[in-house]
């Protein structure tokens, strides 16, 4: 027997359980992770927020994790003992579990488990945000939230293209936006005015993390082509001015991020693309892990550990 997490209603924590499960054995192109790592995403718990429909409950939490191959079905490449990461899993918070080899990698040796299974949901994320506002060499652009996980994933990605980075976040997190090669403004009122004062050329395209009023007004100000300011959170807003606005659940958003999981694997392989972690928790240990995420300044990205 494995354990898990589900939730068995929708709603917040209290519906969520960590229970016994059997881990079936892998089917065709499948194979079972002995999870040594899970990934914490917001999107792990929101997911399970609201809902109407209960035929879908009870619900196993979890997109990311990274373990040890267990035993693998026809056809699959993989073998027992290897080391791998796998991203858009139904229920990594386990101590075990089955799934499509399709979303399984092999794990670069240099990248541990916690860094590994907290590597693809924010980093494809960011790579997709450059991709659709066509950040290129040579371009300033503006990060909104630059010190989150998506944030520094974009910081990083950005100064591999060439771009320079200019990123908004509170003056306590200044160190961790230098850290990663982009210059740090603090995010309130004045922002607008700051930010024209140290980019007086311009910015090419605004990138948002956070969906605040602010973030999405100063971006609109900023950057006159709508098509080169996205978010991944003002939803409403984007549909208003018209610029982009993506999501994982979008069927061209979930294209082009599997397109790039590997290419994203090699360059943490590499030490090309760092994922911060802060702090690792027991897997029995989520609800007190998820508080700490929901406070929105963890300081890096969490893990659970079975």
């Amino acid at each position: 027997m494995a354990r898990h997490w589900i939730a068995t209603d929708f709603g917040g924590s209290e519906v969520l359980r960590f229970d016994e499960t059997e881990v079936r054995a892998p089917g065709q192109g499948e194979v079972t992770i002995e999870v040594r790592a899970a990934g914490m995403n917001p999107a792990d718990y929101k997911h399970v927020a609201r809902g109407e429909d209960r035929s879908l409950l009870p619900i196993a939490i979890g997109y990311e994790a990274a373990g040890v191959i267990s035993a693998v079905g026809p056809d699959s490449d993989f073998s027992v003992g290897d080391e791998v990461l796998g991203f858009r899993l139904r229920g990594a918070w386990a101590t075990s579990v089955t799934v499509p080899a399709s979303d399984v990698f092999a794990k670069p040796p240099t990248l541990g488990f916690p860094e590994a299974a907290n590597l693809l949901l924010a980093g494809t994320t960011a790579s997709e945000m450059l991709h659709v506002t066509k950040v290129a060499a040579g371009e300033t652009i503006v990060v909104h939230g630059a010190s989150g996980a998506v944030g520094v994933s974009v910081i990083q990605q950005a100064k591999l293209l060439g771009a320079r980075v200019i990123g908004t976040a509170s003056e306590k997190n200044f160190a961790v936006v230098e850290g990663f090669g982009a210059e740090p403004v603090a995010y309130g009122d004045g922002l607008e005015d700051r930010l024209r004062a140290m980019a007086p050329e311009g910015f090419s395209a605004a990138l948002d993390t956070v969906g605040t009023d602010e973030a999405v007004r100063v971006s609109l100000a900023l950057v006159a082509d709508r098509a080169r300011i996205v978010t991944i959170t003002a939803f409403a807003e984007a549909q208003e001015h018209g610029f982009h606005v993506i999501a994982g659940v979008m069927p061209a958003s979930a294209a082009y991020r599997d397109s790039v999981r590997s290419s994203l694997i090699a360059l943490a392989g590499e030490g090309s693309l760092v994922v911060p972690v802060a702090r690792t928790f027991p897997l029995a240990d989520a609800l007190e892990a998820i508080e700490l995420l929901r406070s929105e300044h963890p300081g890096g990205k969490l893990a659970l550990i079975p």
